[in-house]
């Protein structure tokens, strides 16, 4: 398998998944700016959507959208718990997970990412993006992930995001100004994502450790 991943963007979360399940595949690191990967590749040419992540199957099919590409990997080692059974509601919960993580906030964070553009969009887009940062917060008032006592892909899906707004690391990337100061249970949450060897792992490989 092949990920196609730009540093920091939403790639990260399929990337640590691939650490998790410890599976090999090969990275490739495409330029946000010009659309190439480091072997000079046109990456529109591989992913006419032009975004990451995108995983190239080893029969040279390509997987798009993270969350279709997350529970793929999942399903690769289930016996590793990484998103339930197929046809379980607990499988259901997951995918309930992965939608609003994309819609609510994936998607919530493109005004503030492109601000110049977005104009007076920005300050009402934010807020939202809050409020729904706070309703995660108290979803994990009582449980270590957000499926409960094990860590799953939307954990995964949900740190890529998270760095997006007051990640130390991500400053030189997409620092979007949204803050978690008065989210405990998130910050204990994100820590607890922080030091497992995987992400480590992840970050480490995308330089931003």
């Amino acid at each position: 398998m092949k990920l196609y991943y730009i540093p920091a963007a939403c790639s990260l979360a399929p990337h640590i998944v691939l650490n998790e399940l410890g599976i090999e595949a090969t990275l490739a690191k495409v330029d946000h700016k010009t659309h190439t990967t480091e072997a000079g590749e046109d990456f529109t040419q591989i992913n006419d959507l032009g975004y990451v992540p995108a995983l190239e199957l080893d029969d040279g099919e390509l997987l798009r959208e993270g969350a279709a590409i997350l529970q793929y990997l999942a399903d690769q080692k289930p016996a590793l718990g990484l998103a339930p059974a197929n046809g379980t509601r607990e499988r259901y919960r997951l995918q309930e997970w992965l939608n609003f993580l994309t819609s609510e906030i994936h998607k919530g964070f493109i005004p503030l990412l492109y601000a110049r553009l977005a104009g007076a969009y920005v300050a009402p887009a934010k807020l939202k993006l809050e409020q729904r940062f706070a309703w995660i917060d108290a979803q994990l008032r009582d449980r270590d992930y957000l499926m409960g006592d094990a860590f799953s892909v939307a954990d995964a899906y949900l740190f890529a995001l998270t760095g997006w707004g007051q990640a130390h690391w991500l400053k030189s990337y997409y620092q979007a100004d949204i803050h978690f100061d008065e989210l405990q249970h998130l910050k204990a949450w994100w820590q607890r994502v922080s030091a497992r060897p995987a992400v480590q792992q992840a970050l480490r490989a995308e330089g931003l450790a």
